[in-house]
């Protein structure tokens, strides 16, 4: 009986003992603790793994991104790829290739997308105890262009020089319209949403045409359209108070001598005698401008007015005097008496009455608005996009002008819609070059097309919005309202056009210029040069075809690619 007792004692007593048991437990516990472990530090490195395949991926798409037309795309975002990729090579899974492998880009409009050809392996440690020796890594990113909201101006040259052609036979203005092509293409596809880009055009020469369908505008000034023109010569054959041309006699002006001929009626054609019958019986009309005159405007200026004649009944004048006097280019009552130096013709007088032209006969264009102190103006507003108001003299002069492009402005409409690109395909395919060169009137009516000001009105700037403005020239400053002859550059122009570039830059729209001199024979453009918003955004071109690259390059430029997933 006691050796019962003491062995159920010492039964018990081995139930109680716990020693030995945590020992023995933790020591199978372990077995699990070290794979999670592992685990958790091969999922780790994989995942590691996976974020520098995502790197290197993304710089791949942004490189075919930035040279979508790449021959070899596939080939081009591998090497990307391999200069990129940092992972520790000797963790690659077995039979694993150094670098995971590039698919073939997917390349749609707007946007690159790139992915591995298979998932990459990636070589695990404790894992392979359980027969776990590899983790799949797949890895896949798109970028798009132009997350940033885009408002672009154009502003080309249409200048009669951008007919010329280069070596190849290759015309400037149909290079520059193939850029633009190529520019719309690149900036539509930029857009995630109708209307996150919007382009506008301003072709510009001496002038820029808005259109005719303003004529009845407040912000119009017509100060300039009613002035009288200048006796250029001098002398007592220009009209005025000895008053001896009538109708049916010879036009009083002499054509480059006095700077203009006569018009046959009001914008009518060239006539070497007043009309004699009809509506515009006695009417005067001065031609267009062939010298430069302060007050009115330069060469191809036309004047917005007849002078009227008026018989003054029973009162003749003197027409000419002396041994060689007649009555030649007179018809009206002239005789002559009198012989040798002693000769005197005289003819009926007139008097004239200067009647201003309609202004239904504007033809939609507008040169440089006033500067300081002209016509009352208080501040340079041909430098600035401010609105225009009466008071201050910033109205927009309306111009008649043989130096006016063919196309006009084409700014945002209120409600952009997809048909827009369509409307500004056509207007770059209308672009005709005549004309000669104030790059400042285009910079600042560019301008005016992206901001909120009268004529133009797009609204106000969208958050988020970059303003660029892309300008294209084939010469130098040659004239503007006031300054130039139309065919040597004008340092007085060049300077009006710094001080426009430096506001413009200072309102936060970032500029790129394109001087295009065929062959180098102008030399380079400090005015274009200075006005690029930096060093990189300025390009001297010598050949056509060179600004549809240079126009691409720009276009992915401006577009911003960014990684988008």
């Amino acid at each position: 009986m006691e050796n019962t007792i003491k062995l159920l004692r010492k039964l018990r007593a081995f139930g109680r003992a716990t020693a030995a048991n945590v020992a023995m437990m933790f020591g199978l516990s372990l077995v699990p603790l070290a794979l999670a472990t592992g685990a958790g530090l091969d999922f780790a490195h994989a995942m590691m793994v996976r974020e520098n395949i995502a790197d290197a991926l993304d710089a791949a798409a942004l490189a075919v991104g930035a040279a979508p037309n790449t021959a070899n795309a596939q080939a081009y975002a591998q090497q990307v790829f391999d200069a990129n990729y940092t992972a520790d090579k000797a963790a690659n899974g077995a039979g694993q290739m150094a670098n995971p492998q590039v698919a073939a880009p997917m390349i749609t409009n707007g946007t690159v997308s790139l992915t591995l050809q298979q998932p990459f392996q990636v070589k695990t440690g404790l894992l392979g105890v359980i027969g776990k020796t590899n983790l799949p890594v797949q890895v896949s990113t798109t970028v798009k262009w132009g997350q940033t909201k885009l408002w672009v101006a154009l502003v080309l040259d249409n200048t009669g020089s951008m007919s010329q052609t280069d070596s190849t036979g290759t015309s400037k203005i149909s290079a520059l319209q193939t850029a633009s092509h190529n520019l719309l293409t690149t900036l539509k596809g930029a857009a995630t949403n109708e209307g996150d880009v919007k382009v506008t055009i301003t072709p510009f020469a001496k002038l820029v045409r808005i259109g005719s369908a303003s004529v009845n505008q407040n912000w119009i000034d017509w100060t300039d359209w009613a002035l009288q023109p200048v006796n250029y010569s001098g002398t007592s054959d220009a009209l005025g108070a000895s008053g001896f041309y009538g109708p049916g006699d010879k036009c009083p002006w002499t054509t480059g001598t006095d700077g203009f001929s006569c018009d046959t009626q009001p914008e009518g054609s060239s006539t070497a005698t007043i009309p004699s019958s009809g509506t515009y019986k006695g009417y005067i009309c001065p031609g267009v401008m062939q010298t430069y005159d302060a007050a009115t405007g330069s060469g191809g200026h036309h004047h917005e007015g007849c002078y009227v004649a008026t018989k003054v009944t029973g009162t003749t004048v003197n027409v000419a005097t002396g041994s060689s006097a007649s009555c030649s280019g007179f018809v009206n009552s002239c005789t002559c008496t009198g012989s040798g130096s002693s000769k005197v013709c005289k003819a009926q007088k007139w008097t004239y009455a200067w009647t201003v032209n309609a202004h239904a006969l504007w033809t939609g264009c507008i040169m440089d608005r006033n500067k300081k102190n002209d016509n009352g103006a208080t501040g340079d507003f041909d430098t600035q996009n401010d609105s225009p108001a009466a008071a201050s003299g910033s109205l927009f002069p309306a111009a008649n002008d043989d130096s006016c492009p063919a196309t006009q402005v084409l700014p945002l409409p209120l409600n952009w819609t997809s048909a827009q690109w369509t409307t500004l395909g056509t207007t770059i395919d209308a672009m005709t070059p005549n004309g000669s060169t104030d790059q400042t009137i285009g910079l600042v009516q560019g301008w005016q097309t992206i901001s909120n000001s009268t004529p133009y009105s797009p609204g106000a700037l969208p958050a988020n919005t970059t303003q660029y403005m892309i300008l294209v020239s084939d010469g130098l400053n040659t004239q503007d309202r006031w300054y130039g002859d139309g065919s040597n550059q004008a340092a007085q122009v060049d300077a009006r056009m710094a001080i426009a570039c430096t506001n413009a830059k200072a309102a936060g729209v970032i500029i790129y210029t394109v001087f295009v001199d065929l062959g180098g024979t102008q030399g380079n453009s400090t005015v274009l040069q200075n006005c690029a918003s930096d060093s990189t955004k300025y390009y001297d071109l010598t050949s056509s075809n060179a600004i549809v690259s240079t126009f691409n390059q720009i276009g992915v430029q401006i577009t911003n690619l960014r990684v988008s997933g």
